[in-house]
């Protein structure tokens, strides 16, 4: 939760896994420094104290004259606790001078910087500053202000003076309070070690992030192995055809997880190219069983045809039953041969058979085209848009033929009467040509346009027998995508209802 959080937009497993490891880095440093910083700042804070501590009890001891161990309290923390004297001691006798004027308040033991004070309840006070040459020097009156207002029970605390940040503790003997106070360098170590971490967890943190993303980039390769097959494999035309799925992930190593996984990859590429071959081979039997259907039944349906026409000329009458029987089977038999042939016509352009490779005037062919449409259909507007310059290909005429009969065909059988048809020739870029074939009829449902170039594909009811009296086979934009595919062509549909399109994208050679 707090890497996905944290990674904001980085998708991928590689930025996940480096801000995870500096993540995991970085929480480390900090609970480390945290508990250095802690522990550090305790040990000192308590080293302190003892100094402070000791330093009162030296200045007390000094100014009563009592050893430590007879006239000084300590409490559990070792801190000097009250000095149990009368209530006149250390105060001057009559005729004397105060005590600490003629002599130093701060014993040899304190450190530059360290103030101590000493307070009398008639309001006389005597207090000196270290100095780090040697000496003394003197201490500002607010300074001894604030040092006077700290309790007396021995307690060391922080108090901000004008010279920085102290602490203090203060003791009474009778009516003389005695103030000692030392610059807080516990404080001023911790802060220094503060910015150490900070700056060396800073550089730390960088170099973890390049050595993770290093490392990781290194670890990841053969995942990024197996990733390139898998997307090899995926950009394959594996939905027709014979296909060869030579890509593999080389050498994985099954001791480790991506090694598995690269392992799996080569075995489920196994299985697929076999199941692709056995489906190519199943096929490729399928259209040599349809090739050689087709060429059986052409004699029997030629026989068929012929001995029906036979029947039709017997100079003697016919029962009127038998005469519409002999016509319906020449248009039955006649309507199979037409199926048979485009059969034979797609397992040829499945077979790969080259076709005729020759200059054809495809303006000719629009033409032709679209005169054989009107008489086949006068009932369709016939709207031919041609350039005044012919155009031209390379192909085989009589498929090319084919495909704008069937272009044609397909507006004639699928509409209405009153439709109107455009036919439309241009070049869109050098080097392509483009047939374009569109009518105002109801349209294409949007489930059937997927499928419509696939065999034995048949439209909505409505559409599949607006403009016949039989249906269509399914065949015939099935050859038009065959024919146009076998001359590197292109060919598309729009439809939406009252505009359809057929696009047919040739190249000029």
């Amino acid at each position: 939760m707090v890497v996905s959080q944290v990674s904001g937009r980085a998708r991928s497993l590689r930025a996940r896994l480096v801000i995870t490891v500096v993540l995991v880095f970085v929480v480390s440093c900090v609970a480390i420094g945290v508990a250095t910083t802690l522990s550090l700042d305790r040990y000192l804070s308590a080293r302190q104290d003892r100094e402070l501590a000791f330093a009162v009890d030296e200045l007390v001891t000094r100014r009563t004259g009592q050893p430590p161990g007879s006239t000084l309290e300590r409490p559990g923390n070792g801190a000097p606790g009250p000095v149990a004297l009368p209530p006149d001691a250390g105060r001057p006798g009559p005729g004397t001078a105060w005590p600490g004027r003629d002599g130093s308040l701060l014993g040899p033991g304190q450190g530059p910087g360290s103030v101590a004070v000493v307070a009398a309840g008639d309001g006389v006070v005597h207090a000196e500053r270290a100095e780090p040459g040697g000496g003394s020097s003197t201490v500002a009156d607010a300074d001894v202000r604030v040092l006077q207002a700290v309790p007396a029970d021995g307690a060391p605390r922080d108090v901000a003076l004008s010279l920085g940040t102290y602490r203090a503790a203060a003791h009474a003997a009778g009516a003389v309070t005695y103030v000692v106070a030392q610059p807080d360098g516990a404080g001023e170590t911790v802060d220094r070690l503060v910015l150490i971490e900070t700056v060396v967890l800073g550089g730390a943190v960088a170099l973890a992030g390049l050595a993770a993303a290093v490392l990781v980039r290194r670890e990841l390769r053969p995942l990024e192995q197996v990733a390139g097959v898998a997307a090899r494999v995926g950009a394959l035309p594996l939905d027709r055809g014979e296909v060869q799925l030579a890509a593999r992930v080389a050498d994985p190593d099954p001791r480790t997880e991506v090694g598995q996984v690269g392992t799996a990859l080569n075995h489920m590429l196994d299985n697929v190219e076999g199941a692709l071959a056995a489906r190519q081979e199943s096929e490729t039997r399928l259209r040599r069983f349809v090739a050689d259907a087709g060429h059986e039944l052409r004699t029997p349906l030629a026989a068929i045809r012929g001995y029906a026409e036979l029947s039709q000329r017997e100079p003697e009458p016919v029962p009127p039953g038998t005469a519409h029987a002999l016509v319906r089977i020449t248009s039955q038999a006649e309507r199979m041969s037409t199926l048979v042939e485009d059969l034979l016509l797609l397992a040829r352009l499945d077979a790969g058979r080259p076709l005729e490779r020759a200059e054809v005037d495809l303006t000719r062919l629009v033409l032709d085209g679209v005169g054989d449409a009107h008489a086949a259909g006068p009932g369709h507007r016939w709207l031919p848009r041609l350039p005044d310059e012919p155009i031209t290909v390379t192909g085989d005429a009589h498929r090319l033929t084919q495909v704008v009969t069937n272009l044609l065909a397909n507006a004639r059988t699928h509409t209405p009467p009153g439709t109107s048809v455009t036919v439309e020739l241009d070049r869109p870029s050098p080097g392509r040509v483009r047939l374009q074939v569109t009518d105002d009829g109801p349209g294409i449902p949007a489930d059937v346009l997927p499928r419509v170039f696939e065999r034995f594909a048949r439209g909505a009811e409505g559409r599949s027998r607006a403009g016949a009296d039989t249906p269509s086979t399914g065949l015939g934009l099935a050859i038009v995508a065959a024919v146009v595919s076998a001359h590197r062509g292109s060919v598309g549909v729009q439809s939406v209802p009252g505009r359809t399109t057929f696009t047919v994208e040739l190249p000029v050679s």
